[in-house]
């Protein structure tokens, strides 16, 4: 594995990494008050960009271009803006980091999205 599907995949081990860290803190104090961050962590990080890496890796092709990296760029920026933004809005401090970031994951889905649908052929 190289390239587009090597970086996902790095990316989403040292996601659940951090989450699993998270995970056991937060069990240690007993304070779950962030569970949406660490799951959402978890869940875009991990699962999502293991599912991208793989798919990267099984159609190597899909790889190339700017898509693809637009796609890789939307998508860890929108990682890495949304879990923040979803602690400062469970702080009840500001909303506006998981709203980007948000919107930031959904455009790299569908980036995502448009690089499958690029590589299937329609019989």
């Amino acid at each position: 594995m190289r390239g587009l599907a090597l970086w996902f995949l790095v990316l989403g081990i040292v996601s659940v990494l951090i989450g699993m860290g998270w995970g056991i803190h937060m069990a240690g104090n007993q304070d779950y008050l962030l569970a949406p961050a660490h799951a959402h962590l978890n869940l875009l990080g991990w699962v999502g960009f293991s599912i991208f890496a793989f798919y990267y890796h099984v159609v190597p092709g899909a790889g190339e271009g700017t898509l693809p990296n637009l796609h890789f760029g939307l998508s860890a920026v929108g990682l890495v803006v949304v879990v923040p933004g979803i602690v400062l809005s469970k702080l009840d401090i500001t909303e506006v980091l998981a709203a980007g970031g948000s919107i930031l994951s959904a455009l790299g889905m569908l980036c995502f999205l448009i690089v499958v649908l690029r590589g299937a052929q329609v019989r």
